[in-house]
């Protein structure tokens, strides 16, 4: 039996509505997995034929497309909480969150810093137990890069760079590996500073912080090495996973290495939850253009290396 996987249809005034429909008529994915859009029926069939695709529907007022307006905010935002309310309850295995707009969520007052920290408290847990891994493929290597800091000025992100935070990420990186499948995770940590701080000429927040969290998960069993320099982490190979500081030190590799190609998995929480690395394009929402790869690759990622490390 397949499993069945929930998709939040995201800003319903951008392309997230486009290419949840798309995705859910993917041959690749529904090899993989029963499909279920979170979101409104006829909101849907403003982007794309929806006949044939399974819908849980979520009331929504009819957007305006291309635009920013709060009821689009409050719109993502309801599908992507009953989408993880239904993986909760057990009813879905997994849960792929289509783009949101944050300009929109912010309009309507909410707030709302990304995925991993709104999944967090829907899930109960304090915000900060979620943590954020990018995923994608390059030169034949599964590359994913876990965030110590995410959205945040980087002048508050040195300040929440400590030695418990630097710690429960990289135990949640070693935990998210092994559910999907990898059985002796090795994990490389970057830096704070230029070249790791250069034993201590460009900072002392390697020497302080980062190298006791380091030796902190060895005592507790985990394979970790660094820290290293962000600028050539992601070139050492051999590693199921990195671990960064801040934001633009992940982002910006997964980026300009896999455009169209990122998921972005929240790790740290009882849900298995993944969305696209990109925004809801509303300059080409409901054109019918919108390209839906990377909600693919989102998918297939979480869903065929769950199924195959359940397998084993």
């Amino acid at each position: 039996m397949k499993p069945r996987v929930a998709i939040a249809t995201g800003d319903p005034a951008g392309i997230g509505p486009e290419i949840s429909l798309k995705a859910a008529r993917n041959p690749q994915v529904l090899e993989l997995c029963e499909p279920v859009l979170f979101g409104d029926r006829a909101v849907l069939a403003m982007h794309g034929p929806t006949d044939g695709v399974q819908i849980s529907d979520v009331k929504q007022k009819r957007p305006r497309i291309g635009t920013v307006a709060p009821e689009h905010g409050r719109a993502a935002l309801a599908t992507a909480e009953a989408a993880i309310r239904g993986a909760l309850s057990g009813e879905y295995e997994a849960v792929i969150g289509a783009p949101h707009t944050e300009t929109a969520i912010h309009a309507a007052g909410i707030a709302f810093d990304g995925y991993p920290s709104f999944v967090a408290r829907v899930c109960g847990l304090p915000a900060d137990d979620a943590v954020l891994m990018l995923c994608f493929q390059h030169e034949g290597r599964e590359v994913r890069i876990a965030h110590v800091t995410l959205h945040t000025s980087v002048a508050r992100a040195l300040g929440m760079i400590t030695r418990e935070r630097v710690v429960h990420t990289l135990r949640a990186a070693h935990a998210a590996l092994v559910k999907l499948g990898i059985g002796e995770p090795r994990i490389a940590v970057g830096g704070v500073n230029p070249h790791a701080g250069e034993s201590g000429a460009f900072g002392r927040e390697e020497i302080e912080v980062v190298d006791p969290a380091i030796q902190e998960a060895r005592h507790g069993g985990l394979t970790v090495d660094g820290p290293i320099g962000a600028d050539t982490l992601i070139q050492r190979k051999g590693y199921d996973a990195y671990v960064v500081m801040l934001h633009d030190q992940g982002h910006v590799a997964a980026k300009l290495l896999a455009p169209q190609r990122v998921a972005a998995l929240t790790i740290g929480t009882p849900v298995l939850f993944s969305s696209v690395a990109h925004g809801s394009a509303l300059d080409i929402a409901g054109q019918g253009k919108a390209n839906p790869d990377a909600m693919v690759e989102a998918i297939t990622r979480l869903v065929g290396r769950r199924r195959r490390a359940l397998a084993t």
